[in-house]
């Protein structure tokens, strides 16, 4: 006899409830950058190759509205992506490294990944439009 089916593509609910409390606990600034930046960034990924995560993605993004102000979530992907999503890393001048020593899953070593990473942030930025 099997136990009940842990329902993956539904953990988007706990997400957000856990984002209350974070929010309560430490701040505005860690709640919309757990929920955002990392859980629904996350979750885009997963609706690319699963029909479950892509079916539950308009609820996910509605509880997201609800629980930050179009303000609040213009604000955070404005900062994202002025100092983390589309300005790779400096490199460093005094460190030479070599172009196949160049970390494959690091964008600037990477132009696939950085362009799907973009992909990914301008859907999320559409996504979350009021």
């Amino acid at each position: 006899m099997s136990g009940p089916s842990i329902q993956f593509h539904k953990i988007w609910i706990e997400q957000c409830r856990a984002t209350e409390d974070i929010r309560e606990r430490f701040g505005l600034e860690d709640a919309i950058r757990y929920l955002i930046g990392e859980k629904l960034l996350d979750f885009v990924r997963a609706s690319e190759d699963d029909p479950d995560f892509a079916k539950e993605l308009p609820a996910f993004v509605a509880e997201i509205r609800r629980l930050f102000s179009a303000a609040e979530i213009r604000e955070f992907l404005d900062d994202l992506e002025r100092t983390k999503c589309l300005v790779p890393p400096e490199p460093d001048l005094e460190v030479e490294v070599l172009d196949d020593e160049m970390d494959e899953e690091s964008w600037p070593g990477n132009p696939v990944l950085g362009a799907e990473e973009l992909l990914r942030f301008s859907r999320i930025r559409h996504l979350l439009k009021p």
